[in-house]
């Protein structure tokens, strides 16, 4: 008997670990879930929803929400098969689930029947994600659909007419869907330059590889980046070779046959940095089954000491413990300028500076004085991009950014943030590729990004903005604001009360927007190389690291908390 109630048991807690509680098959009530491991087909293991199939007798109502629910259930090959099943056989073989994705709020879902067969559908959209995985957030706008319904010959309602696309709720959008970076070049060929993307983990692979080859780069992004493959070369499959971790990625058109050795190198290095991310090692570039020969090409990196780089009355420099690592030649350049903020270089030879006077001024390690390029009232924190070439801006004219020149030239570069009243901070990312900003216009202030275009090394214009993030009004009453990149596809937003805890906004470019508290009185913020890399500076000078979700202390004393723009190769 013993025995016996040990197989039961072990058949039981069999039951809830596959079917969880056999809610997969509800008699009665609206659609529940259950829970499986599932494989991404990466190796690792993603809870996977299992959504309802459709239940006999069920009203055009039950269909349009079982229908609804079912676009967490990709499936095993990524085809939405219980999604097809609430639909008549031939929009069953038409209806696009690629298409994109609504991501909604579950809880505001609303169904009403209007008719015979007629069922309108509304819900609060939170974002959405186009045929392309890119993601673009909506505001919580409200949007509605209409869907037709129509008895099969066995009396079973099912949908006639529904809009391409699957709907999620904002909770199981990124369970469902992770985010992949697809990886460009800058136009100097040194850095890669993510942009992210969202697919369905069931097939990664295949839509990394062919959403990089096939399809165009993102809008705001597109002239601000490079990719080697040419037109005319499209992806077509991906397959994993009998090697772990190796895959095989087939192309086709003339102009692979036809492409330089550099060219097959650079397409190698995109599709390898792409699909890293879906946990391939290794890709081999096929044209009708023969390998393509291409190396990875070295790419420079983007990544700073895990060390914070201060100003206190002991110097500047990286402070490890109660020690100051001072940078050649430039450590002194910024002591002797003593200015309120600063950006160094890549190279640690040259740094943009804000001073006590408001001027913005470019320092050199060469112990020259510092280079004045900017005295217009009003000016924002300054920064510096690979180039040595220093941005500066007013807060009250967003549209009067310039870019100063090693060589001494001006640049106005042209259609900075549109409609822009007041700008309270920007932050340039390590590549130079795009530039992050926290603008005000019509009474509320955004964090968007615009990638930058230039000629050669010189900004000429910035590309149309992509919003990321509201930060509320217009930042009336804030007393300090800071934005920074976190690493390459993260923004941080830093909002100070005088009274009030402060607000961080941790912001992936193409995602969903984070936001927590610090304490209060933060006066300023610098990423590193990941969320744990981040820092805050109080105003009484203590320096803050971000552990888990709380905020510690970590140094005192800390007059100036600088930005890093890369390391020296």
């Amino acid at each position: 008997m013993t025995r016996v109630r040990g197989i039961l048991a072990l058949i039981l807690a069999l039951c809830a670990v596959v079917v969880t509680g056999c809610a997969g098959f509800p008699t009665s009530g609206p659609p529940e879930y259950g829970l499986e491991n599932g494989n991404t087909g990466n190796g690792s293991q993603n809870v996977v929803f299992i959504p309802n199939r459709p239940q006999p007798g069920a009203t055009p109502q039950q269909i349009v929400e079982g229908f609804i629910d079912a676009g967490s259930g990709p499936g095993v090959r990524g085809n939405w098969a219980v999604a097809r099943e609430f639909l008549a056989p031939s929009l069953a073989e038409t209806w696009n689930p690629d298409a994109g994705v609504i991501v909604d709020e579950r809880a505001e879902r609303d169904y009403v029947e209007t008719g015979e067969g007629l069922v309108d559908f509304a819900s609060e959209v939170a974002g959405t994600v186009d045929d392309s995985g890119a993601y673009q957030r909506a505001d919580l706008s409200p949007g509605n659909w209409t869907f037709e319904l129509a008895q099969q010959d066995d009396g079973e309602w099912r949908i006639t007419e529904a809009p391409d696309g699957v709907w999620l709720d904002e909770a199981q959008f990124p369970q469902v869907f992770h985010r992949y970076p697809l990886m460009y070049f800058d136009p100097s060929w040194q850095y890669l330059v993510p942009d992210v993307r969202w697919f369905p983990v069931t097939k990664a692979a295949g839509s990394i590889a062919l959403a990089l080859v096939n399809k165009p780069k993102s809008e705001w992004l597109a002239e601000s980046v490079e990719t080697a493959f040419p037109d005319g070369v499209s992806a077509v499959t991906v397959v994993p070779t009998a090697d772990e971790g190796v895959s095989d990625v087939a192309l086709t058109g003339e102009a692979m046959l036809a492409a330089s050795s550099e060219a097959r190198n650079r397409m190698l290095t995109q599709l390898e940095e792409s699909l890293r991310a879906a946990g391939v090692a290794e890709v081999v570039m096929t044209v009708d089954s023969a390998p393509i020969d291409a190396q990875p090409v070295a790419v420079r990196s983007t990544r700073v000491p895990a060390t914070p780089l201060v100003l206190t009355e002991a110097g500047f420099g990286f402070l490890t413990g109660d020690e100051i690592d001072k940078i050649p030649g430039l450590s002194a350049a910024v002591e002797a300028a003593s200015p309120l903020s600063v950006q160094v270089g890549a190279e640690r030879d040259l740094a943009a500076a804000r001073l006590a006077s408001g001027a913005v001024v470019r320092l050199n390690s060469a112990g020259t004085e510092p280079e004045v390029l900017d005295t217009r009232p009003g000016l924002v924190d300054p920064v510096i991009d690979p180039y040595g070439v220093v941005w500066s801006v007013p807060q009250d004219d967003p549209a009067a950014l310039r870019a100063y020149l090693p060589n001494g030239d001006v640049i106005e570069v042209a259609e900075a943030w549109g409609e822009g009243t007041a700008i309270a901070g920007m932050a340039l990312s390590r590549d130079g590729t795009r530039l992050a900003a926290l603008v005000s216009a019509g009474g509320r202030s955004v964090v968007s990004v615009a990638g930058v275009i230039r000629d050669d090394i010189a900004p000429v214009r910035l590309g149309q903005p992509m919003q990321l993030a509201v930060a509320g009004g217009a930042v009336i009453g804030v007393t300090r604001i800071g934005v920074t990149w976190i690493d390459d596809v993260s923004v941080g937003v830093l909002t100070s009360g005088a009274d009030a805890d402060s607000t961080v906004i941790e912001q992936v470019v193409g995602a969903p927007t984070s936001t927590s508290t610090a304490p209060s009185g933060m006066a300023s913020i610098a990423g590193g190389s990941g969320i744990s890399s981040l820092r805050l500076r109080a105003e009484d000078g203590t320096l803050y690291v971000k552990r888990g979700t709380s905020w510690q202390p970590t140094a005192t004393g800390v007059g100036v908390l600088a930005t890093q723009q890369g390391a020296p190769q």
